[in-house]
């Protein structure tokens, strides 16, 4: 029997996201973008007087903060609609709308920089000890006049400020082609019979299948479809990569990677110091994908084997009990948070839950200042799904922690430490479920998940990802063309090297996976994946052993925001990710468990 997903329009309301909390109707979503549109005018108005006085610096600072909180629930509601239902012709419609209202304001208030720098650092700092209300904006002035010679004048500003939303074109339609317009031919069973394949179902379900015919029909069928639209999808990241070099030239830095990381603070050390303990330990993940294929009893082993199943039976963990497991994992976070999570999950619909058709690949938290964070997932009842859901309350509890503590100028995050708090989640609930489950399927599940799930994609594949990112932009910075075959070339030679010799790779699907991570379209994040679960990693451990004041250092972390750079707010908490030291300990964690599996299945 075919397994079918079924229309949004089935999905009971309690396993949605509560979009009535944010706008009660799109007419009342249509109504607030118009009105942001007439206010326009309030935040223009203070352009070229903002030397004036601290006064009506403040007064500006304080007007364009509102408009663009505003601007975040309507561009929060638009993105959310459209990604639970990419089909929905009026969500796309929305999403549109809120990408060109988002550009016209950033264009009206992109004087703001400029204007500060001319006004000056040392008038600054005066103004912000004689007014109080403004000293709250000490960092991020102090961040901008870091970047001062990277600002340009308020005229280019303005311009590259307005290039937002047509430089977005490649990202939204390859968005628009994968997940609303790509028909997957179906998979087939050992048996032959069909099944679906979705956006919604490849990644949690049938790669996870028991039934190797179903997931190399899976696969195959998923990865034709990319090949089959490769020019035009290599078109598109090949713009997106345009782009930023556009950007990084435009704003004078050396390298993509230097501008890119440059906005964090970040140096690109850190980038490099990553690839190259990788690198270093592959031999680990080669011991991993040996133990996994004689535990398979395959003869070869191959891509799509990856996240096969090793135990015959699979644990069922419905979304309630997930809850209850991940609250008791966190429980040495105190009874606030966990509260917070448990309310938030079973009682305001902060999760749209179940896999729908037209819903967006993977998962995400997602929210703003004003509103609670929400997330979308496809919850399929397994220790996978769990696993996702306690990774996005990681962000989402991040996000709640720092909206209750910081204001509007430090309420959001860099992606950088954002992966520290989701993987700590995931790091704090296999300690936890190592030491109390006692069940041999469980825990050969839960390894399976830990390894071949998340470490496979955040320090394996994203690494690898994130090599074939530097490189790619290299080509380009250096003028070379970039075609579909060299990129699947690059993607194919990159994976043969990390898988090792005992691995077979179809180079021509493989050499197609960056397609399939629209991550890519946002520049150097997914390294970010490999430092986040390293930053992880080691602070968890500081908790589980006991450290003084490891607890109270970590939520302090978490309610930092934006506060802090991020390097600076996780020394803070105890972690320096300008060392190699993080990533060696996450690699002993990893060899850890893949012991532990050797040892269950032997």
């Amino acid at each position: 029997m075919a397994i079918t997903i079924p229309p949004r329009n089935k999905i009971e309301k309690k396993y949605t996201w509560n979009a009535e909390s944010v706008f009660k109707s799109s007419k009342e979503w249509e109504a607030e973008l118009q009105s942001i549109l007439k206010d326009i005018p309030n935040v223009k108005k203070y352009q070229g007087n903002l030397g004036t006085s601290p006064e009506t610096l403040l007064q500006a600072m304080q007007s364009i903060e509102a408009l663009m909180k505003r601007v975040m629930h309507v561009y929060m509601y638009a993105a959310f609609s459209y990604n639970v239902d990419t089909t929905d012709q009026k969500a796309t419609a929305m999403l549109g709308k809120a990408q060109g209202m988002h550009g016209q304001v950033a264009g009206a208030v992109s004087y703001l920089n400029p204007e500060l720098l001319q006004i000056g650092k040392a008038t600054l700092d005066d103004w912000m000890i004689k007014n109080e209300n403004l000293s709250i904006y000490r960092q991020s002035m102090q961040n901008l006049f870091r970047q001062q010679e990277h600002v340009r004048s308020s005229e280019v500003e303005e311009l590259l400020g307005t290039l937002a939303d047509p430089m977005s074109g490649a990202d939204n339609s390859t968005s628009m082609l994968v997940n609303a317009d790509f028909k997957f031919a179906p998979a087939k069973d050992s048996k032959g019979k069909k099944v679906e394949v979705t956006q919604g179902n490849f990644h949690n379900s049938l790669m996870e299948d028991s039934d190797r015919k179903v997931r190399q029909s899976a696969f195959e069928s998923y990865m034709d479809k990319h090949i089959e639209f490769k020019n035009t999808l290599a078109t598109n990241l090949s713009t997106s990569i345009k782009n930023n070099v556009f950007f990084m030239r435009a704003r004078e830095h050396n390298s993509t990677l230097e501008a890119s990381l440059f906005n964090n603070n970040i140096p690109v050390d850190v980038f490099h110091n990553l690839i190259n303990t990788f690198k270093k330990n592959l031999p680990v993940w080669h011991r991993y994908f040996e133990i996994r294929r004689k535990a398979l009893k395959l003869k070869e082993i191959t891509y799509y084997d990856m996240w096969a199943p090793i135990t015959k039976k699979k644990p069922k963990i419905s979304f309630e009990k997930a809850v209850d497991l991940i609250s008791e994992s966190l429980a040495p976070l105190g009874r606030e948070y966990v509260d917070t999570l448990r309310k938030g999950c079973l009682q305001e619909r902060w999760v749209d839950i179940y896999p729908n058709q037209g819903k967006s690949n993977g998962a995400f938290s997602y929210g703003a200042p004003g509103t609670h964070p929400f997330i979308m997932m496809s919850y399929t009842d397994e220790v996978g799904s769990m696993s996702t859901l306690a990774h996005e309350l990681g962000h989402s509890m991040h996000s709640y922690l720092t909206w209750k503590n910081q204001p509007l100028a430090y309420s959001s995050y860099s992606l950088f430490v954002a992966e520290v708090a989701s993987n700590f989640n995931q790091a704090m609930m296999r300690d936890h479920l190592l030491k109390t489950i006692t069940d041999k399927n469980f825990l050969i599940a839960l390894i399976e998940e830990a390894v071949g799930g998340n470490f496979f994609r955040y320090f394996f594949q994203m690494p690898t990802l994130a090599r074939f990112e530097l490189e790619t932009h290299q080509r380009v910075e250096s003028g070379e063309p970039l075609t579909a075959d060299s990129m699947q070339n690059l993607m194919a030679d990159l994976f043969t090297e990390g898988f090792g010799p005992k691995v077979k790779v179809d180079r021509p699907r493989v050499g197609m996976v960056w397609s399939t991570f629209g991550h890519l379209f946002s520049d150097y994040y997914v390294y970010q994946y490999a430092t986040g679960i390293s930053g992880a990693h080691a602070l968890s451990g500081k908790i589980l052993r006991g450290e003084p004041n490891a607890v109270e250092n970590y939520l302090g972390f978490l309610k930092s925001g934006s506060s802090a750079y991020p390097l600076d707010a996780l020394k803070k908490a105890g972690v320096d990710l300008t060392t190699p030291k993080p990533v060696e300990e996450t690699f002993a964690v990893m060899k850890s468990y893949i012991d532990r599996l050797e040892e269950l299945v032997e």
